[in-house]
């Protein structure tokens, strides 16, 4: 009996000897190829990235529902888990294909042409891509092909103890495979450096001047009393480091100034393409504006203040000679990502600009360096372009861009909306008198004031803060004499059109979140 089990448990411990370098041989073979194919692809282009092209056309692919459900569920880390995500799959297959290949019958290297067939597709569907695209990828798979044959034909004959000239020692297979480890990671690291360091976009963002404003047109300085962040609210003014970012790229674009320029056709009596050195001619404007995502939950931090340098987006589009028929900007990010914006919105007086400094400080790459657009009042799929590179003045009925193709909505206008930031969640405070305070926010329609309710009790008319501008949030606070127990806080906005913010619950796709921000607390 007990032979019985120590020969079933022998049979095991030797399969799994054999399985695991195997295994191992087509987890090296991947890496080779992506390796590979990120170094290749400095040559070729950043957007020929293998890895990143799959990632993309992922994102580009998914459903509405699938890209709400990564951003609702790991917010700004959706990159990330989406990475984590592929690197699961592509270890998982690439192990799949060692443990399959044979000499014979290289069932592995086809699994791994497989998956170099999708790379390739991924390659040559971005926007602009050519068939060059694909040669990082071809380059790539090709080299982990060569790497699993290799290393399949080694351990076969490790495993068949051959003491001929095929015969290969343990300690030599990890040395080889030691080596297309540090190969392979040396290939990915060469290929992201110099990817993003052959323009000089950090270079040249170092050496970038942040315009001077005339003091005609500067933001004028944010009140006393404006900025509840000393009672534990969100403060003021966002940092470029706390501000949020939501976007398709996976990885950031980096142009520069020198690269940078602005394509205006379509609808218009003039066509031009604007320069660098002719967009900072123009006379920069200040001015500070709230920002938000239409992903943004009931009471969530998607949502940021900032001030902003830029150029009239209103003034531009005057000189071009914009058509009559014309209603929708649609503008293009470098990496090809579309928004489209009704024109309404960029001509009627309100602060829209292509801003070039954020907070003091040049554009982060993260946020559009060296161009984006900020517009108040819109959410900022149908507005706040990053990399901004091309417009094109035309129709909703005759173009979409790339998330109204998906069933977002057309025109977004931000939600009345209002989120409690004191006390947190959950939080558990002394009875007696307890400071709840948050921000409210209405963008270019301003807020007339907050309300905070304690369970079912009345609407209590909080204090709100000085307000700065009907374009950025306005923080408010309120003083409860909080009884011992569990109890749920309400918060409702209003704004200066009277419209008072809805208790309806409503997703944010496709056209914004709406309901009142609760939240619940244990008074001791």
């Amino acid at each position: 009996m007990g032979t019985g089990a120590d020969g079933e448990q022998a049979t095991k411990t030797a399969r799994l000897r054999t399985v695991a370098p195997r295994a191992a041989a087509g987890v090296l073979a991947a890496g080779t190829a992506l390796g590979v194919g990120e170094l290749a692809a400095a040559a070729v282009g950043d957007e020929s990235s293998p890895f990143l092209a799959v990632g993309a056309t992922t994102v580009d692919r998914s459903p509405a529902w699938a890209r709400e459900f990564a951003i609702t569920t790991f917010g700004t880390d959706d990159k990330a888990a989406l990475f984590v995500g592929m690197t699961i799959v592509i270890v998982a297959l690439a192990a799949l294909a060692g443990v399959v290949e044979r000499s014979r019958r290289p069932y592995g290297s086809v699994l791994l042409a497989a998956l170099g067939a999708v790379g390739v597709y991924a390659a040559t569907s971005r926007p602009g891509a050519g068939m060059s695209a694909a040669l990082p990828t071809i380059v790539g798979v090709a080299a982990g092909i060569v790497v699993l044959r290799v290393l399949t034909v080694r351990s076969r004959a490790r495993e068949r103890g051959e003491a001929d000239s095929a015969t290969m020692s343990r300690r030599r297979f990890l040395a080889l495979a030691g080596g297309v480890v540090v190969a392979a990671s040396a290939a990915g690291a060469a290929g992201r450096h110099l990817a993003s360091t052959a323009a000089g976009a950090v270079r040249n963002r170092m050496a970038f001047v942040v315009p001077a404003v005339a003091q005609r047109n500067r933001a004028r300085p944010i009140p006393a009393g404006a900025d509840l962040a000393e009672t534990g609210a969100e403060p003021f003014v966002t940092s470029n480091d706390a501000f949020y970012r939501i976007d398709t790229a996976l990885r950031v674009p980096r142009i520069g100034t020198d690269e940078w320029s602005l394509r205006i056709h379509g609808m218009v009596e003039r066509e031009i393409t604007l320069g660098w050195d002719e967009l900072v001619a123009r006379e920069p404007l200040e001015r500070v504006i709230t920002l938000t995502c239409v992903s943004n939950e009931v009471g969530g931090d998607l949502a940021g203040n900032a001030t902003w340098i830029g150029y009239s987006i209103r003034d531009l589009l005057d000189e071009v000679g914009v058509l009559d028929d014309a209603d929708m900007l649609l503008s293009t990010s470098v990496d090809g990502f579309t928004v489209g914006t009704p024109l309404s919105a960029l001509r009627d007086g309100r602060d829209a600009l292509l801003a070039v400094a954020m907070n003091g400080e040049p554009l982060p790459f993260e946020h559009g360096y060296p161009v984006r657009q900020v517009v108040p009042g819109l959410y900022g799929f149908v507005s706040a372009t990053k990399w901004v590179v091309d417009w094109e003045l035309t129709r909703f009925d005759r173009a979409q861009a790339y998330w109204t193709r998906r069933g977002w909505a057309e025109q977004a206008p931000v939600k009345t909306a209002s989120r409690i930031e004191v006390p947190a969640s959950f939080a558990r405070v002394p009875s007696g008198e307890v400071l709840v305070a948050g921000s409210a926010w209405a963008q270019h329609r301003g807020i007339a004031r907050v309300e905070v309710r304690v369970d079912d009790g009345p609407w209590q008319e909080a204090t709100p803060a000085t307000g700065y501008s009907i374009d950025t949030w306005r923080q408010w606070s309120w003083r409860w004499q909080a009884t011992p127990g569990t109890h749920t806080l309400y918060a409702r906005a209003t704004d200066l059109d009277g419209l008072v913010q809805t208790e309806e619950r409503a997703a944010p796709i496709p056209d914004g979140a709406s309901g009142w921000h609760t939240r619940s607390v244990t008074v001791l």
